[in-house]
């Protein structure tokens, strides 16, 4: 008879709620391991969207508060999509075997630190912040370097070239035409003190290098450049 309700207190234990489990522990014997095993934690995935900027306003990394039509982010957004202008050229080149794809991602992470530059404006920044966010002059010199380095290995350019050149080339074409827009995007930054003069020197120096780069991937590929030629009217 006891043992009998001693089964059935066990099977009682078994169907109550979580909460009631230290109590149940009592019909365990000694050193018998406990028959119940504590899940984890999840670790909660933040979302995607913080709707702060529902009212039209952002955020630098100063914390300033501006509107989204400001310079500061019109020149973020130009450079971000620079930054995607030149993924689609690398990805084109990639499939035609082109090694200066390293360089091309090497320019993609060097624009992610000319964002960070723009997005932390000179007249609200403090020390802290300039430490993590300014923009020194080596990488337009390696820009120079890469530029005479493949400039050296094209045949001379006697006329005006239409972006063409294969699939690679009008890529890298269009990538300079948006890194000159990104140019112009900060260039009134520069002028107001409120993002590094490297920057600007560094988007001029990389449309440089694209155009060179569109060049010198119709060059390998064997493709053909269109040249501008005047209308007769």
């Amino acid at each position: 008879m006891a043992a009998a309700l001693g089964r059935g207190c066990r099977r009682l234990a078994l169907c109550r709620p979580l909460r009631a489990w230290p109590r149940a522990r009592s019909h365990r014997q000694q050193g018998e391991p406990a028959s119940l095993e504590i899940k984890p934690k999840t670790t909660r995935v933040p979302k995607i969207y913080t709707k702060t900027g529902d009212k039209g306003f952002s955020s630098t990394y100063t914390g300033e508060r501006r509107s989204k039509d400001d310079q500061v982010f019109e020149a973020l957004g130009t450079t971000d999509e620079l930054s995607s202008a030149i993924g689609v050229a690398s990805e084109l080149s990639q499939e035609s075997g082109h090694t200066f794809v390293e360089q091309l991602h090497k320019v993609q992470c060097m624009l992610q630190d000319v964002g960070s530059n723009i997005a932390t404006p000179l007249s609200s920044a403090r020390e802290a912040h300039l430490k993590r966010t300014s923009f020194s002059e080596k990488p337009v010199l390696e820009l120079e370097q890469w530029i005479d380095k493949y400039s050296d290995q094209l045949p001379p350019l006697t006329a005006f070239i239409l972006p063409s050149g294969g699939k690679s080339s009008s890529a890298l074409h269009f990538s300079r035409a948006v890194c000159r827009r990104a140019e112009r995007c900060v260039v009134p930054l520069v002028q107001a003190g409120e993002a590094d003069a490297n920057v600007a020197k560094y988007l001029n120096r990389l449309s440089d290098f694209l155009f060179i780069l569109a060049r010198y991937a119709a060059m390998k590929e064997g493709k053909k450049e269109k040249i501008y030629t005047k209308s007769e009217t």
